[in-house]
């Protein structure tokens, strides 16, 4: 018993190990049918079982040449196509930008009639002649006026802020200031290229050359905004050696920069009467005389003084004030006004207007507390036009004895 389970055993044994050989050699037939080929072993093009020459396989990549460089002409004839193109895409971009500065900076739409549309120009012309920056507006009361806000190259003064907060815009918002350097460079546009119909003559610098006007000559500007036809723009202009001050209005009816007028305005011989209606107020009337010694006799000398006194007490005090800046600056275009009444300054603006007599003459109302500089006085010369009924608003920017600041506006006819 023990003899045959030994040869069962050994029997099982070799069946075991001929299965595994067996295993084996399928998986050694199995790898080497799936493997790929070499380098060595891959086929060259041409027909399978055939032998091919030295020639064959140099024509062939002739032809494989010639095909990639008709291929690379194709291609390159495309790109100067396509280059043509952007060139002539790009030139008409820039023609329309030009178009576009040339409309908003330099006011030059009367140069481009024949490109720009005429209805559209005929619309732009019928905004301005409806806008109140040519004609007239008859308002039901004061409270229709449209006021003017006031701007320098660093400020904007903005009368809607009243007494609460200092007018002054500080910082400028960054579209403000966008827009008005815009019409800063279009008023100067107008001035160094001015058109036959403007009212300024060529005038020369000292060495005989062409007078040319930058933004540091820019002395103010006001402008104000009509809801339904656009923003009219004044604009003055001045160099430190001359007198003449050149002033531009703009107007933009809701699209470009549009030319109004362009005139010179000769100031030199402009007189102010400042009426002042005064009661009992003398230490006031006195700081009043310094500031008025300081500006209107030692700077502007173009000044006439003239203050309605009413009652009796502290006349002789007014008449010592003004006999002492008569005899230390030897200032004499005053007049003094006396009044047995009770003080009305109403009544005393009027009696002040009445009692001059030497023809026409800019008056200012004024009262005692009000400081003023030379500049202002200028501003006033510059926005009054005489016998005009148009309606157009001064801005006026005043300093209190107490530094509060406000601004008010009065019509130039009054």
């Amino acid at each position: 018993m023990p003899r045959r389970g030994l040869i069962l055993q050994t029997r099982t044994h070799w069946l075991l190990l001929g299965l595994a050989l067996l295993c084996t050699l399928i998986l050694f037939m199995y790898l080497l049918e799936c493997a790929p080929q070499t380098d060595g072993n891959a086929s060259l093009p041409g027909v399978v079982g055939e032998s091919y020459g030295k020639e064959y396989y140099q024509a062939l990549l002739q032809e494989q040449e010639e095909h990639y460089q008709t291929r690379a002409t194709s291609l390159k004839r495309q790109i100067a196509q396509l280059k043509q193109e952007l060139q002539e895409m790009s030139e008409k971009m820039r023609s329309l930008q030009e178009r576009k500065n040339v409309g908003a900076n330099g006011i030059g739409y009367q140069g481009n009639k024949e490109q720009a549309p005429s209805d559209l120009l005929e619309f732009l012309h019928s905004q301005i002649d409806k806008a109140e920056v040519s004609i007239g507006a008859k308002l039901p009361s004061e409270y229709g006026v449209i006021p003017f806000e006031s701007f320098t190259l660093m400020k904007v003064f903005q009368l809607e802020m009243g007494l609460t907060r200092h007018p002054e815009e500080k910082p400028v918002r960054k579209d403000k200031r966008d827009e008005l350097v815009e019409v800063i460079e279009a008023g100067l546009e107008v001035i160094n290229n001015p058109d036959e119909d403007d009212e300024q003559d060529n005038e020369e610098g000292p060495l005989g050359e062409k007078l040319i006007f930058n933004e540091n000559d820019f002395v103010e500007g006001y402008y104000r905004t009509e809801r339904d036809k656009g923003t009219q723009y004044e604009l003055f202009f001045k160099k430190a050696d001359l007198m003449e001050y050149r002033h531009v209005t703009l107007f933009r009816p809701f699209g470009p920069l549009m030319k109004v007028k362009s005139e010179m305005i000769d100031i030199t011989r402009s007189i102010i009467n400042i009426i002042v209606p005064l009661a009992e107020r003398t230490e006031a009337f006195a700081q009043f005389m310094q500031n008025f010694r300081d500006v209107c006799i030692h700077q502007d000398k173009r000044i006439h003084l003239t203050v309605v006194y009413f009652g009796k007490e502290g006349l002789s005090k007014v008449k010592s004030i003004l006999e002492s800046v008569t005899s230390d600056s030897n200032f004499h275009n005053y007049t003094l006004v006396s009044l047995n009444e009770e003080f009305n300054r109403g009544r005393g603006l009027n009696v002040g207007a009445r009692a001059w007599d030497k023809g026409e003459v800019l008056m200012f109302f004024c009262d005692v507390d009000i400081y003023f500089s030379a500049e202002f006085l200028n501003s006033c010369r510059l926005n009054a036009e005489p016998g005009s009924q148009k309606g157009f608003w001064l801005l006026a920017r005043f300093w209190l004895w107490n530094d509060l600041s406000i601004s008010i506006r009065f019509p130039d006819h009054w």
